[in-house]
């Protein structure tokens, strides 16, 4: 592998990531907004969580086979392939004095974890903290060929 090709692979790692937070913090700060979207119907609808889809970024089959017949393990890095909605449903809770309440008194909220998108951010931060010691490294290795000839 070249160095080069790490460097890539980092840096494309990091943009995932980069975006995994970003998504991870818009989700969290919209864990109470019960008025986003507006459905077919044309009642309001709570925010519905999203989450990112990473995939490597090169999956056609000529390149796996081209990799295997050259016994190589070329790394190609990381790609967000799309950004999707969470479906499960969303949570009911008792609040009949809340504007967007139903004639029972329950109002829907966002399917939002707080929790579970922390832990998310904490995963996506570590992940970017990990390529940018990478790419730390490489830059590192690269400086020092590049004394050697001095």
């Amino acid at each position: 592998m070249s160095i080069f090709q790490a460097m890539n692979a980092s840096g494309s790692a990091l943009t995932a990531q980069r975006l995994r937070m970003d998504v991870a913090s818009s989700n969290i700060a919209n864990a109470d907004s019960t008025r986003a979207s507006i459905n077919e119907a044309g009642e309001w609808e709570p925010y519905q969580r999203k989450m990112v889809v990473l995939e490597p970024r090169s999956q056609q089959f000529k390149h796996i086979l081209q990799q295997t017949s050259e016994n190589s393990s070329r790394t190609t890095g990381v790609k967000a392939s799309e950004i999707v909605e969470d479906e499960e449903p969303f949570k009911m809770v008792y609040n009949p004095t809340h504007p967007d309440a139903g004639n029972e008194g329950y109002v829907q909220v966002p399917n939002v974890d707080p929790l579970q998108e922390m832990v998310d951010m904490m995963s996506a931060t570590r992940s970017y903290e990990a390529n940018v010691t990478s790419l730390n490294a490489s830059k590192s290795m690269l400086m020092k060929a590049l004394e050697i000839g001095r």
